[in-house]
């Protein structure tokens, strides 16, 4: 849905599909996003199809590519995505980033593999007792804090880069758990 301002509502934007909103803040085709992100042309085609849809991108021009037609777009000027679309807290979103990890680092450890190297990778988990539903917000901005904090103090442009993805979702009952164990 599009407001009067420009802000668009009602468009499921995953982690992918704001990467390739990124992207195309410079005109590029799906195949040059697709080299861009390391991911199959057609899983790219097909979220982009879905931003054109929602209006989100717009065609710039069509060239013949080898006997093909290829599409170049780009995000549409003027157009800012609401807030509550890229909200931090919907399950779609953690759905959608575990997937998109569990992808990358199954790729890359089997290329590891492939190498006879070690994939160096590393997890950090706890478990939070929040005492009301507004802390679990404030415990969000604290720890995204700190995470840039700790980041900025580790980050050279030298350095190999490293995805850090911390979630958090409702634990299961300790008689659950146990039973898994």
């Amino acid at each position: 849905m599009n407001l009067s301002n420009g802000t668009v509502l009602g468009v499921e934007l995953s982690p992918l599909r704001r990467s390739l909103l990124e992207l195309l803040k410079s005109p590029a085709s799906a195949t040059q996003l697709a080299a861009a992100l390391d991911l199959p042309r057609q899983r790219v085609n097909y979220h982009v199809r879905a931003l054109e849809q929602a209006g989100l991108v717009e065609l710039v021009e069509e060239r013949q590519r080898r006997g093909c037609v290829e599409r170049v777009l780009r995000a549409r000027p003027g157009r800012e995505i609401a807030a509550d679309v890229q909200d931090q807290f919907a399950a779609t979103h953690l759905v959608s980033v575990a997937e998109d990890t569990a992808r990358e680092v199954g790729r890359m450890t089997a290329a590891a593999a492939d190498a006879g190297k070690r994939l160096l990778t590393f997890t950090v988990e706890t478990t939070v007792r929040f005492g009301a539903p507004g802390d679990i917000h404030e415990f969000t901005s604290d720890l995204a804090e700190a995470v840039r904090q700790i980041a900025l103090k580790y980050d050279t442009e030298s350095g190999r880069p490293y995805r850090v993805v911390a979630m958090g979702h409702p634990g299961v009952a300790d008689d659950l758990q146990s039973e898994r164990r």
